[in-house]
């Protein structure tokens, strides 16, 4: 008796199998894009556009947008509520199946609930929406049919009807979930901009993201103190300086004087120079070959500030002071590359 495997190990993927494959995936990419097109075409350039409106109640909710769905819908809705999480729009999906069991706590009358159906009668959402709706929480429905119980029901219906699905069946939401998904992706971009959505606010609610780690990172959170700053007095020698350089490992030091102020930097680039003039420096005073008021950064100034300086100016050091010109740290390129800033 054959296994399941080996009686299907005779379906090849041939040439022709790639052919039919390859156009199946056009066509697919072809009924999703005229989805959403279509879906775009529907907005009107009016205060009284559902979009519009719609748009209106979220900013003006005082508590958070619950988002919900059911099977396909459900995952659309997870996704929606995890886009606006990170653009300024506190929300969360809530399952109409356990709402209906006890999860609705979560929704208050002073949230929004947008409601997700391609039918616009799911058994599931249609048991909890009258709650919703008695309690005093806006509601706004995403269906494919504006006169569906759903859609009648709703303070606010978004048509998310589509021609076909990408499915060959016309039967898996393809082609709808699509459409769905990037009309809640507009919601998102609509929201952050009236916000006045920054940047910065997207980094910190991605800590542990790149973007994250480029804005909320200073020079303070990875530079070198205490005792790893190479740093010597400008009437050190030469070999004293260099003793430095290596103790520290940072291929330079900096010059201070009796306060700790920054005077000057000598780097192995420095001594390299000095060697191809092939002259005896061993007894000359470090600052007396030192590079004056070397480029720096402040503390609080931002990690990519100072990956920007070190990039412009091709030096893979910089050194720290604050305000007053005192030495307070020292970075190196790699303090950086470690930290992930770049």
């Amino acid at each position: 008796m054959s296994l399941p495997h080996e009686q299907n190990s005779s379906h090849q993927f041939d040439n022709v199998a790639a052919l039919r494959a390859l156009k199946l995936a056009q066509e697919t990419l072809q009924i999703e894009a005229d989805a959403v097109l279509a879906v775009m075409h529907r907005l009107t350039q009016s205060a009284d556009d559902p979009f519009a409106r719609a748009t209106a109640l979220l900013l003006s909710c005082t508590g958070r947008v619950a988002v919900s769905g059911m099977g396909k819908s459900g995952h659309i809705a997870r996704k929606i509520a995890a886009t606006l999480a990170s653009t300024g729009t506190p929300a969360l999906f809530v399952h109409p199946a356990e709402a209906a069991h006890g999860d609705l706590g979560m929704v208050t009358e002073a949230d929004a609930m947008i409601a997700i159906s391609y039918s616009g009668q799911s058994d599931e959402l249609m048991a909890i929406l009258p709650v919703v709706k008695r309690m005093g929480a806006k509601l706004i429905s995403m269906t494919g049919n504006p006169q569906s119980p759903l859609a009648r029901l709703a303070d606010v219906h978004l048509d998310v009807a589509v021609a076909r699905e990408a499915c060959p069946l016309n039967l898996a939401p393809t082609a709808s979930t699509t459409a769905t998904l990037a009309l809640g992706d507009a919601l998102a971009v609509a929201l952050l901009d009236a916000r006045g959505f920054r940047e910065e606010d997207f980094a910190r609610s991605h800590p542990g993201g790149a973007l994250g780690r480029r804005l909320l990172t200073h020079v303070r959170d990875v530079m070198r103190t205490g005792d790893d700053i190479p740093a010597v007095r400008p009437e050190m020698s030469l070999p004293e300086a260099l003793l430095e350089v290596t103790r520290k490992g940072m291929a330079m030091t900096a010059v201070v004087d009796d306060a700790f102020r920054v005077v000057g930097i000598f780097t192995d680039g420095d001594l390299r120079r000095l060697i191809e003039q092939g002259k005896d420096f061993s007894r000359t005073a470090i600052g007396d070959l030192m590079h004056k008021n070397p480029r720096r950064v402040h503390p609080e100034q931002l990690a990519v500030e100072a990956v920007d300086l070190m990039e412009s100016h091709r030096i893979n050091q910089v050194l720290v002071a604050d305000t007053d010109g005192r030495l307070v740290g020292a970075l190196h390129i790699h303090d950086l590359t470690r930290a992930k800033v770049i």
